[in-house]
């Protein structure tokens, strides 16, 4: 007979990898986002300036080649550490295409990055046009994967059970929210549009009730864990 750690271990591993098998997209996309961070951590900084704005989605590159721009600026991250976004990805991306399929999610996906970036960079361009933003705002760098996660984040409302759901997009609107009641920018605007976007996706949800009661896995959790 195995050793109980031995078996709990082998148990969670299964748990784990059954976990990423069912949410190919997004760890897909997480593999891609570490290999492009382990290549950009060996730029050198001023290699690494120019390689951001040529991926970035900004007025200047959107003109010029906005599909191109529009996939490479979800393939990068603008600095930090890769890590954050394996929790985020579990915690948010993984449960939603686990839901609606992979299909489904990677069109939330698409409408929130693709909405929110477009939006907030109309902004930019009628502030320029107006003289209230200089011409180099045309050039600011504007890659990351945050639009996508605050749109699965906004769809994931329709999953969570009455009344829970209402707590958690209340919680969304006012951490995105409060950005904008500041000095806000066109990054904190795409957040809030892509939030909204991924609220708005709620057609894609309405053959597939949301299922999932915070307290009722807690405690399913807390019971398993027990009777290890």
């Amino acid at each position: 007979m195995s050793h109980p750690a031995a078996r709990y271990l082998r148990t969670a591993t299964e748990d784990v990898l059954a976990y990423v098998r069912s949410a190919p997209g997004t760890y897909a996309w997480l593999v891609i986002l570490l290999i492009n961070t382990i290549i950009m951590d060996h730029f050198s900084p001023r290699f690494r300036y120019h390689f951001v704005l040529h991926h970035s989605t900004n007025l200047r590159e959107l003109s010029h080649d906005p599909i191109r721009v529009l996939i490479s600026s979800a393939l990068w991250l603008d600095g930090g550490h890769w890590w954050p976004y394996l929790i985020l990805y579990s915690l948010f991306h993984a449960p939603a295409e686990r839901w609606l399929g992979s299909w489904r999610w990677l069109l939330v996906v698409v409408i929130s990055h693709v909405g929110a970036t477009y939006l907030s960079q109309s902004v930019v361009y009628y502030n320029i046009s107006h003289g209230t933003a200089p011409a180099s705002d045309a050039f600011v760098a504007d890659i990351g994967v945050s639009y996508a996660l605050a749109g699965v984040e906004g769809v994931l409302t329709y999953l969570i059970t009455a009344p829970w759901r209402y707590f958690y997009v209340a919680g969304l609107v006012i951490y995105y929210g409060v950005a904008m009641l500041g000095d806000w920018d066109f990054t904190d605007l795409g957040h809030f549009t892509a939030l909204l976007l991924g609220l708005a996706c709620y057609p894609l949800t309405r053959d597939r009730a949301g299922s999932w009661d915070p307290v009722l896995s807690l405690r399913s959790v807390w019971t398993r864990v027990r009777s290890e």
